[in-house]
């Protein structure tokens, strides 16, 4: 699971550090972070509880800033210059999930925007980006903002969330006010008498929560949250596992600078007046990918056996072709099996295409599979 870690660097900690080891944790080197991979219980029980009850995640390792303008539609704009998603259109109270792009099309990362329900925050975003590319996004923004919007760091801030089909009625219990949220819904409230600002969203294919909290307050909300009996810590293991069952993109592996959003399979985030319009970085790529479909896309891939196709897996026809590689894989533990995804040539990607997965010098036959691989069970 290491990440851009560099063992010569000391590693940084999330506010709810001293919890994990207290929980028992194994902790591993993660995007710089010292992160729990797994409790006790194990990475198979964890994932299993998750998608049963509720789990509970420390992602505080990832990126939390604001870009701060004189008003949304300024703000909006100088965001959508470097993004493909339709940020003016976005609504108070509403999250969206898009790609910062390269002048090529590629992605440099992905991250979500939210635009907050408070009349007195008019102007402001609020940005999640990836731990492992947090100053990289962090530089390249404020190099290519106008002068009137700032970003502002938000590192002095946690980040939790709760995912599972008990998710939504536990967070009701310490907030009546998020009961009735829709996915991709957003607020700020208080939880357990904290206040918070959360979104109905998440990594795992379930519903439930990322909850923002100052990082002062994130021990007292960690454990008001883990109370609940329905309620156990998760590390960094069941939720690799919950988000590929998902089928949802890790960053530096299933997508990358070398992927545009058309190849990854992303383009229900770029909304029809963006395609239209474009005026993002890369449009000219990706508007004509999306007329005459991309060379390569990301596909899901059902290895037959129990073997399991790792990161790196090349992809060939059954006579030998190679036309892709693996770029996520692993066992299932809900779909009871082996899992991946990975990037095919457009001719093979087909639903129900058989191909080969070369498994440590040894084809093991696949099929490409519709994603994702255990369904999705977000509120709408």
């Amino acid at each position: 699971m290491a990440d851009h870690a560099h063992s010569d660097e000391p590693l940084l900690v999330t506010p709810l550090h001293a919890e994990h080891v207290a929980l028992g944790a194994r902790m591993v080197p993660f995007a710089g972070y010292d992160m729990p991979v797994q409790y006790p219980a194990g990475i198979l029980t964890e994932h299993n509880w998750t998608r049963e009850h509720a789990g509970l995640f420390d992602v505080s390792h990832m990126g939390q800033a604001l870009l701060v303008g004189p008003n949304h539609e300024t703000t909006a704009k100088a965001l959508e210059a470097l993004i493909p998603a339709d940020i003016v259109n976005l609504k108070p109270g509403q999250q969206r999930y898009s790609q910062l792009l390269s002048d090529e099309g590629g992605i440099l990362d992905d991250l979500m925007v939210t635009r907050p329900v408070d009349p007195a925050k008019d102007g402001t975003l609020l940005l999640v980006v990836n731990a492992s590319m947090k100053e990289a996004d962090y530089a390249h923004m404020q190099a290519r903002l106008p002068a009137d919007v700032k970003l502002v760091r938000a590192d002095d801030r946690a980040l939790l969330a709760i995912q599972g089909p008990k998710a939504a009625e536990i967070v009701a219990r310490l907030a009546p006010d998020t009961a009735d949220m829709a996915f991709m819904a957003a607020k700020a409230t208080k939880l357990a008498g904290l206040d918070v600002h959360l979104s109905r969203s998440g990594y795992t294919g379930e519903d439930g929560y990322e909850i923002s909290v100052a990082a002062k307050d994130a021990v007292a909300l960690w454990k008001a949250l883990l109370a609940d009996p329905e309620v156990k810590p998760i590390g960094l293991g069941a939720r690799d596992s919950l988000r590929l069952e998902a089928g949802l993109c890790l960053y530096g592996h299933d997508i990358d600078t070398t992927t545009s959003p058309i190849e990854g399979g992303l383009i229900w985030s770029i909304q029809k007046r963006r395609r239209e319009e474009g005026g993002f970085p890369g449009a000219a790529r990706i508007q004509s990918e999306i007329k005459d479909g991309a060379r390569r896309v990301r596909v899901g891939l059902k290895p037959e056996g129990r073997a399991p196709a790792r990161e790196g897996t090349i992809i060939t026809t059954p006579d030998g072709r190679e036309v892709g590689i693996v770029t996520s894989g692993g066992f299932g533990p809900t779909v009871n099996g082996p899992v991946a995804m990975g990037y095919v040539s457009k001719d093979v990607s087909a639903v129900g295409t058989d191909l080969h997965l070369v498994v440590r010098g040894k084809p093991i036959a696949a099929k490409v599979a519709a994603m994702p691989f255990a369904p999705h069970r977000y509120k709408r």
